[in-house]
């Protein structure tokens, strides 16, 4: 399952025609972009790039060398020049006199502001001193997993003589910091012919004297330790060979979608966590291996993999040869239990008298034998990041197990990393989350004016949402559009016919797979019909009870399915209308159905309220604009039962109304919101009006 090696190469990219018309920092960002667009070169947010650049200094006109810098939280493959902090080299240099030993680095960080240049707001990152001090004018740091597996090898320093010889230097595990810059550049400065230094259970550095050379050189030593560890391993089944069989994919998804809700509602008690999914072929190597059990405990060894995965994953108990689901769905809140009293001993062994307090306890990354690899967070983006960086420590685990012994952090070295007061100051630093942050939402009729308008205002607020709707193009065009605005993880389409059991059920399995479970569901699907009732066929009665009653009842049932699973609450929303409140003429079909939703929206408020699922519903009326129901039949039957042409059914409607204002989506929308958020937490059974004002349809 491993790449071959043409695949394993990184290919020079680098454009000379591009290049040539750049000043130095924007080669710099060139540069950067280039090494973090590709995951064998460093993962997501990891590593850092520098160039030391003469600038005109804008309080004395005098030239003055500045670093530039990744600064702290960016990502080198998406950065723009705002993503770097510059700071004066001269005062970098005096900061030396600052220095009180290695027991009080990290106020050196604080001293680090005092060293900005052009008043730049960019915080410089904790790796700093670490490009400042090398006496090189460009300066890579990048997280290879090719050079990690050597790096995290108990005979580290050994293969990297080897591969490299005095071209790549190697320094022990040191904690990223002061103390660490000095030591590189001590290393640097001692060995002029060296091109670049291996970190133990880190990474690498290169650097150069300009951009390009630089980019090359970071280039050349991956591929050349790329290439060592296929020659070493060729012919070596990986982790020991095959123990437990893979499943097919169809399988993989199906057991998936069943734990994730179960995973979901065990962690997420204090907080509504995201799922994501990943079976890749490196992760069902890994999960299927004879070296699973020995390696997973070992946690990880960069510091950039365990903060995102924690020390170590939890090994769900299942067995793909013979598979009982029941039984490992049965044993996951004991295996949570104890992933949980497992941490809190870690913390408890290894904090200081100055730690933060405990934080989560509950596990990120859930490996599941035959079937892949499962990852928790506050937001989608983070959980398929945090898999991302486990992937990475496959990767790292798989070569330094095949050409060496796998060595992870020592514990105490991890929880200092982890529970650094510099890591907690930048926790704090975050932003309050959004109202609706870590909730999963499922729209139907997605792609119409509500169902639309509905998606984006869960979204604004933080949701994660899958967009259901019969019309597959439509829909996924809808999502489309979605996901440029508020990114590609926090949007699905999925085609659905709500009157299809087949297709209900399966739009929550792809729910769960893709998010790990539900919060909201917006019933929203619908059509509408008018005719006398002499001329109402049984087939049309028949259609709008399908899609407006048993439609609504199978989305429902399916929700409470994983609802109930995960035990942590939900909302239900039903879009209903005032016609089912309010008679009205030629509309029988129509109005009845719409009745029949609603009642079945108050026997759902009845049954969940002892689980926490909260079910509401909103009733508009005559909302025209971007509705799909008022662009066919159903327009020109409206407008014929009132006498009115197209052009003036809204305004009859809007003057009709007490308020004399027209309903648009959006209004609907803000009502979906209101019930589907805290703001309406102590309310179920109710029923919001959001119509302008129809007497008929007061509920009482």
């Amino acid at each position: 399952m491993t790449q071959t090696a043409a695949a394993n190469r990184l290919e020079n990219l680098w454009d000379d025609a591009k290049a040539a018309s750049m000043s130095e920092p924007e080669k710099l960002l060139y540069r950067s972009n280039l090494l973090g667009s590709d995951m064998r070169v460093t993962n997501y947010g990891g590593g850092n790039t520098s160039a030391k650049v003469m600038e005109k200094d804008p309080l004395t006109g005098q030239m003055a060398e500045v670093l530039w810098v990744k600064g702290s939280g960016g990502d080198i493959g998406s950065m723009k020049m705002d993503g770097f902090s510059t700071l004066y080299m001269d005062k970098l240099r005096a900061l030396k006199g600052m220095y009180r030993g290695l027991a009080h680095e990290d106020e050196m960080v604080g001293y680090l502001p005092h060293c900005t240049f052009n008043l730049n707001p960019r915080a410089a990152s904790i790796d700093t001193p670490l490009h400042a001090y090398v006496p090189r004018t460009h300066v890579d740091h990048v997280h290879s997993d090719s050079i990690i597996a050597i790096a995290a090898s108990v005979n580290s320093k050994e293969l990297t003589a080897e591969i490299f010889g005095d071209e790549i230097g190697w320094l022990p595990w040191k904690k990223p910091g002061y103390e660490l810059g000095l030591w590189l550049e001590k290393f640097a400065t001692e060995n002029p012919q060296a091109r670049g230094c291996v970190l133990e259970s880190h990474g690498l550095f290169t650097w150069a004297d300009d951009a390009k050379g630089c980019y090359l050189t970071t280039l050349e030593i991956i591929n050349k330790a790329a290439g060592w560890l296929e020659a070493k391993t060729a012919g070596k089944p990986a982790f020991g060979g095959e123990k437990r069989p893979t499943l097919p994919a169809n399988d993989r998804r199906a057991i998936a979608a069943r734990l994730m809700p179960v995973i979901r509602g065990l962690i997420s008690k204090d907080r509504h966590k995201v799922g994501h999914f990943d079976d890749q072929p490196a992760v069902l190597e890994f999960v299927g291996s004879a070296m699973l059990d020995t390696l997973a405990p070992m946690g990880t060894s960069c510091p950039d993999h365990f903060l995102r995965t924690k020390i170590r994953p939890l090994v769900v108990d299942f067995n793909p040869a013979n598979p009982d689901l029941d039984a490992t769905i049965a044993g996951l809140a004991k295996a949570a239990e104890d992933y949980r009293a497992d941490y809190a001993a870690y913390y408890d062994r290894c904090k200081h008298p100055d730690s933060p307090a405990l934080r989560d306890p509950n596990a990120v990354v859930w490996l599941v034998p035959g079937v892949g690899m499962i990852t928790f967070a506050l937001d989608k983006a983070t959980a398929r990041i945090s898999g991302e960086f486990y992937v990475n420590a496959i990767n790292v685990m798989r070569g330094a197990s095949a050409v060496s012994t796998y060595q992870g952090l020592p514990e105490q070295e991890a929880f200092d990393i982890e529970y650094w007061l510099l890591e907690e100051a930048k926790l704090q630093r975050m932003p309050k989350p959004k109202a609706l942050a870590g909730r999963i939402a499922l729209v139907t009729g997605g792609a119409g004016g509500i169902g639309s308008a509905t998606a984006e205002r869960l979204l604004k607020e933080g949701a994660c949402v899958v967009l259901a709707d019969i019309d597959a193009k439509a829909v996924t065009d809808v999502a489309a559009g979605m996901a440029k605005v508020f990114g590609k993880d926090a949007v699905r389409a999925v085609q659905m016919n709500v009157t299809d059991e087949g297709q209900v059920i399966g739009a929550y399995g792809e729910t769960a797979v893709e998010f790990g479970g539900i919060d909201i569901l917006v019933s929203n699907a619908g059509i509408a019909s008018s005719a006398p009732v002499e001329e109402t066929s049984l087939a049309l009665w028949n259609k709008n009870m399908d899609i407006l009653s048993t439609g609504y009842f199978l989305v429902s049932r399916e929700a409470f399915k994983c609802f109930r699973a995960q035990g942590i609450g939900a909302s239900v929303i039903f879009i209903a209308s005032k016609n089912g409140l309010a008679a009205s003429p030629n509309a029988s079909a129509y109005c009845t159905a719409k009745a029949a939703e609603i009642h079945l929206a108050r026997c759902l408020a009845l049954e969940g309220a002892e689980a926490g699922i909260r079910v509401n519903v909103v009733n508009p009326d005559a909302v025209l604009r971007g509705s799909k129901i008022w662009s066919g039949e159903w327009l020109d039957q409206r407008a014929a039962t009132y006498g009115k042409d197209k052009e003036g059914l809204e305004e009859m409607y809007r003057q009709r109304s007490m308020l004399k204002r027209a309903v648009l989506p959006e209004d609907i929308a803000e009502g979906a919101y209101f019930f589907a958020s805290d703001l309406s937490a102590k309310s179920t059974g109710n029923i919001l009006n959001v119509d302008a004002g129809n007497v008929q349809a007061f509920t009482r």
